[in-house]
């Protein structure tokens, strides 16, 4: 199991959203003066097919991907929160590869700022 640096966890939100766990390594582009490449794991509507996918626009798709049975996705309302969960469930969705720019965008989109969401460690099943 590969631990994953970040997350954007739901506090709160009043306005439909989506659902996505960053990760980034220490020898990462940034850390070589190239622009970040991250991964991040989305399972809300930045999947393809829903309404917030346009935000992940020329970004890679490396594959659909499944968490550790950590995790459970609670209804907040008008969009899901994901929750560390000691007997939880595995949850399925999809992993990017992102640059600096489309973080700031995902950020942006997510109400980080605001305090909506705060970064923490994942765990994905293999091959991830």
């Amino acid at each position: 199991m590969k631990s994953w640096f970040g997350s954007w966890v739901h506090r709160k939100r009043s306005e439909a959203g989506s659902s996505f766990m960053v990760a980034a390594s220490s020898d990462s582009a940034e850390f070589h003066g190239r622009d970040l490449q991250s991964l991040i794991f989305v399972y809300g509507s930045l999947k393809r097919g829903y309404g917030l996918h346009h935000l992940l626009e020329g970004q890679a798709f490396r594959g659909p991907a499944t968490t550790c049975p950590l995790y459970r996705i609670f209804d907040l309302g008008s969009y899901p929160g994901l929750v560390d969960w000691p007997e939880g469930l595995a949850v399925q969705g999809e992993v990017y590869e992102v640059d600096t720019e489309c973080l700031k965008r995902l950020d942006e989109a997510e109400g980080v700022d605001e305090g909506l969401y705060a970064r923490r460690v994942i765990k994905l099943q293999p091959p991830f």
